[in-house]
């Protein structure tokens, strides 16, 4: 349990995708303009976290990684199938991409037609990707890979609120015509990940 929490815990500040790993920014800078959208494409990309990388964690276990086949029988305890980890977990991300697009315009007609592109686009969306990446590399526990993806997940969607929370703010004040858009963007999300640092010495 120990380990669950420090996990979730570097997951959302110090090891954040947006401001340690540059994970999923596309869609972190073109939807971060209103906090309504944010908070929707926030939890959409949380939901998608805790559903797709359980599921590859899974299909790694069972089927992708060196020896996974070995509960089929012996003849199969050498068969290495990792070699295919890009293409299934990609697979799965899009699978259930098409599933969350389904229920929110069902669901959310407004904020379907608010996200617009930006929700399909959670298929694409490398933070997302990354955290069935890191799972397959740091060869998590079930019990650890859940921790990182829900605290990938909150870290995500409370970098992109965050954001814009600010972004509606400064709309009103005399930012220079260079640095107007993006340019503003980079250089507070730049702040935001220093800030984010400060939480280094956090220790459960």
């Amino acid at each position: 349990m120990e380990n669950f929490f420090n996990i979730l815990i570097k997951a959302i500040f110090t090891g954040n995708m947006i401001f340690s790993f540059f994970l999923g920014m596309c869609s972190y800078l073109a939807v971060s303009k209103t906090i309504k959208t944010s908070m929707g494409l926030g939890v959409a990309v949380t939901f998608m976290l805790v559903i797709t990388a359980p599921l590859n964690w899974l299909l790694n276990t069972y089927l992708l990684k060196a020896g996974a086949l070995s509960w089929l029988g012996e003849n199969y305890k050498d068969v290495d199938l990792s070699y295919l980890s890009f293409m299934i977990f990609i697979a799965t991300i899009a699978a259930m991409t098409q599933l969350v697009e389904m229920m929110v315009e069902k669901f959310a007609p407004a904020l379907y037609n608010a996200l617009g592109i930006f929700l399909p686009l959670i298929a694409v969306n490398c933070a997302i990707l990354g955290v069935s990446l890191f799972m397959q590399e740091r060869e998590y526990t079930f019990s650890e890979l859940l921790a990182f993806a829900l605290g990938s997940g909150i870290g995500w969607w409370l970098a992109i609120v965050s954001m814009a929370a600010i972004r509606e703010k400064i709309r009103y004040s005399n930012i220079p015509k260079p640095l107007q858009g993006l340019g503003i963007a980079f250089i507070i999300t730049g702040l935001m990940g220093i800030a984010f640092m400060s939480f280094m010495g956090i220790k459960i």
